[in-house]
């Protein structure tokens, strides 16, 4: 599939339907530029989203399919998951809405293991009503690494700076018992192993942040980062990995610290989040890294507070599809050159 640069099938799973899902994908692709790069598949319904556009007052056509592999290049195509018409109610987390979200996202990452689609795009979901007897996870990162195969890790990007996270949607009193050596080292793996494939950087660095302030002071402040972090780094390093740290978070960004390294690896949600989108102004992307498929998101949320009156601002969406595009192409690449002696032989040349 995708064999023409210009139409990889990028599936949208719509997200809440009282959010701003809607509107940031039916926004991004009333630009028919974008049908250049990708040949776009909506898993919702026609009738949902000839509301949405009616309410929003966009001017957008769309193409009515009943299942993924039946999308049409050069059209925005949109796959009747259901026939119903559900009930919007912009800004009210309504159980309604996540039932809706879930069905979408299902038979979006269905198509996705299935082949029909080859790359996925989540707009925000409601993380309290989308939950289900068939759905108990804290959010799309845990899901989708229990559906597709790898080692998932929540990834956030843009063109300038990469973020991972050693733990994500845990509490922050179970953050330091959840970290270990095997921890840590699976999620190095996997960061570096993305970096080289995925955005194509033969010798990554890597920066891990310290657990407790000022990486411990020494055991001032806590063991952690001289019990657990520190000899894992000297390790991995020793083994050749450029791994550097631990790096004292508070003031590891302000000081443009992260700009001499390739990615960052935080030690929990907030330590990594808060500078990443403080610094990304509403364009950066969560991407799910380490898995067989690829699937980004922007680095937002719902938004109810906005919902349904055509304020949303759909630049971190337009930057989700570019980069699951980009890097699906990126690991198309990779494989070829993998795949071909003379090809391999100086891929091996330039990770030396």
């Amino acid at each position: 599939m995708a064999e023409d640069r210009q139409k990889i099938k990028l599936g949208v799973s719509i997200g809440d339907l009282n959010g701003i899902g809607c509107e940031v994908v039916l926004k991004t692709f009333e630009d028919i530029r974008m049908l250049d790069f990708c040949t776009p598949v909506i898993f919702a319904s026609n009738k949902t989203i000839s509301y949405q556009k009616s309410e929003l007052g966009l001017e957008i056509n769309y193409n009515g399919i009943q299942e993924a592999s039946k999308a049409i290049d050069g059209k925005l195509n949109v796959v009747n998951v259901w026939k119903e018409i559900p009930k919007i109610e912009f800004g009210v987390a309504t159980k309604e809405a996540g039932d809706y979200a879930l069905k979408s996202l299902k038979a979006a990452v269905q198509a996705l293991k299935n082949g029909d689609i080859d790359v996925l795009v989540t707009a925000p979901i409601n993380k309290n009503n989308i939950q289900a007897e068939d759905f108990k996870f804290p959010g799309h990162t845990d899901y989708l690494a229990h559906e597709l195969e790898g080692e998932s890790l929540m990834f956030m990007v843009t063109d300038e700076l990469r973020v991972g996270l050693l733990t994500d949607h845990i509490a922050v009193k179970d953050v330091a018992k959840a970290i270990t050596p095997e921890l840590i080292k699976s999620k190095i793996n996997t960061i570096e192993k993305s970096l080289k494939i995925d955005f194509g950087i033969s010798k990554p660095k890597i920066a891990l942040l310290g657990i407790n302030p000022h990486s411990g002071d020494n055991g001032v402040i806590g063991n952690e980062d001289d019990e657990i972090l520190k000899p894992v780094i000297r390790e991995l390093f020793d083994n050749g990995q450029l791994i550097y740290g631990p790096y004292s978070a508070d003031s590891f960004f302000g000081s443009d610290g992260y700009k001499n390294f390739d990615a960052i690896l935080a030690a929990y949600h907030d330590q990594g989040l808060i500078p990443f989108k403080t610094l990304s102004f509403g364009k950066g992307v969560n991407y799910t890294a380490g898995l067989n498929k690829v699937r980004t998101s922007p680095d937002h949320g719902t938004a109810y507070e906005i919902a349904g009156k055509g304020k949303a601002d759909y630049s971190s969406f337009k930057e989700a599809v570019f980069t699951a595009i980009e890097i699906f192409r990126n690991r198309k690449e990779y494989s070829e050159l993998t795949a071909n002696p003379l090809k391999k032989s100086r891929l091996k040349r330039e990770f030396r």
